[in-house]
């Protein structure tokens, strides 16, 4: 039985997943450990709008079972020592550098963890794999753990997430299903139980698929390569009825209707984001191609390439809309993170829009209600397209949405945010310079209405 967890990585996946096994496991003592003192002081903060990550219901999850059977620290090793389970929640890049350059994950963190436990170890451990990897993962790991480690014995599962940010909470508490996958061996199948038993003091057992090891690391980038290959093929048709005079939303919900296709995963967008589905399909497309198998490589590539042509083209509408030059034109943008109801700007559609626009020298003003300016400009300092002083003088950041729209030609909408849809828009309309324009580029805005207040709409995937 599993009675002390430790889990090495306090970001997005690991803080929310413990949090809630820590609120529905009071027997369970739950350890999350990160080496950034920063981010462990902002778990700890009493002040629970500081904590890193911002999703709905986490903090009061937080704050019901904090230092009672949930903590956070920077002490790795006692954490380690302690533990009967540990999952390894740590970041999982795309590699930067070397063979691999570009779409291979970049395990170098998964490595370090692995090694850390090997050298602390002083008592059998059964091992979990939270962050997204490559298939047969767990076989480095185990490498690793058998020939450093101190004749502890350890059992390598693999227990991928399937969260959505936004909603990762409820997604955790009525996930569609668990999936625990570990050796068919006897010291296997008894690690895998054990892990099953966690997740049984709230789900029904149902819920809980136990696989091999490799298939459970494979289907984690199965399932996100789906999903994001979904969002591509209907932003491709979004640009075809762009051209044809059809609505994108009607054919949406039309073939949405087919209970073979089914409607999630339907909306056109200006493109997907977030540090899951541009990563993992890259990763699955390197899989691929180390095995020689060029045609399956293409085949999901072509995801990304969608995805990236998404996101230009919407920049480069607003540029063709606002007479073919937004130099010295002021533009706002409504939305930077990835999607609603969080914080979190990894690969988010935002900054690549915002970047094709500040290499055409338009001034932005910028405001969403949960991301800082600070990270607004690290994300585009990252790109390093242009100097870090020429993204400050180019941009303003706010915090009220109608000083951001005030005095610009445009407004682009780049996050769904549910408040932007109940701005008084008329207000806006005021304050803007005529023509006014409005780039929606998550169709959550009400055509008719906007147009008939006098903006000019352009909305992804509505033919003229």
């Amino acid at each position: 039985m599993i009675k002390n967890i430790c889990c090495i990585g306090a970001g997005y996946v690991g803080g929310p997943t413990m949090a809630v096994i820590a609120n529905k496991c009071p027997h369970i003592k739950v350890n999350v450990v990160d080496l950034n003192k920063q981010r462990i002081l902002d778990w700890n903060d009493e002040d629970l709008d500081k904590l890193p990550i911002y999703e709905p219901g986490l903090s009061t999850i937080v704050s019901r079972n904090r230092n009672k059977n949930l903590f956070f620290s920077t002490d790795v090793d006692k954490a380690i020592q302690e533990a009967d389970a540990i999952f390894i929640s740590v970041n999982t890049p795309t590699k930067t550098y070397g063979v691999g350059k570009g779409m291979a994950a970049d395990l170098k963190y998964i490595e370090l963890c692995a090694r850390q436990i090997a050298k602390v170890a002083t008592s059998d451990k059964i091992i979990i794999e939270k962050s997204t990897l490559p298939v047969r993962t767990a076989e480095a790991i185990s490498n690793i753990l058998k020939n450093t480690g101190n004749g502890v014995n350890f059992q390598i599962l693999s227990n991928p997430e399937f969260l959505a940010e936004g909603t990762a909470i409820d997604d955790l508490f009525n996930p569609d299903r668990v999936l625990i996958g570990g050796e068919d061996t006897i010291k296997g199948r008894e690690a895998i139980n054990k892990l099953t038993e966690v997740y049984a003091n709230w789900l029904p057992r149902e819920k809980i698929l136990q696989t091999n090891v490799w298939s459970s690391e494979l289907s984690k980038l199965t399932a996100n390569a789906f999903l994001a290959q979904r969002v591509s093929s209907i932003n491709a048709m979004s640009e075809l009825c762009e051209h044809t005079g059809a609505d994108i939303s009607e054919v949406s919900k039309a073939i949405g209707t087919d209970s073979r296709i089914g409607s999630k995963f339907l909306k056109a967008s200006v493109g997907f984001g977030g540090s899951c589905f541009q990563k993992d399909i890259l990763n699955l497309v390197y899989i691929a191609k180390s095995y020689g198998l060029d045609a399956v490589a293409d085949y999901w590539e072509q995801v990304i390439l969608m995805n990236d042509h998404q996101k230009r083209r919407f920049a480069s509408n607003i540029v063709k809309t606002l007479f073919n030059t937004v130099s010295g034109k002021k533009i706002a943008i409504l939305g930077w993170a990835f999607k609603k109801d969080t914080n979190d700007t990894r690969e988010s559609s935002a900054i690549y829009v915002a970047d094709e626009l500040l290499n055409e020298r338009a001034e932005l003003k910028i405001y969403d209600p949960k991301v800082k300016e600070s990270k607004i400009l690290n994300d585009l300092n990252y790109l390093n397209t242009r100097s870090s002083q020429d993204n400050i003088n180019l941009i303003t950041t706010l915090n009220d949405p109608y000083e951001t729209c005030k005095a610009t030609h445009a407004v682009a909408v780049l996050t769904e945010w549910d408040e932007f849809k109940a701005y008084d828009w008329k207000k806006i309309y005021d304050s803007m310079l005529k023509p006014a324009f409005i780039f929606d580029g998550r169709s959550i805005l009400n055509v008719q209405v906007l147009e008939k207040i006098g903006f000019k709409v352009y909305s992804i995937g509505k033919g003229n």
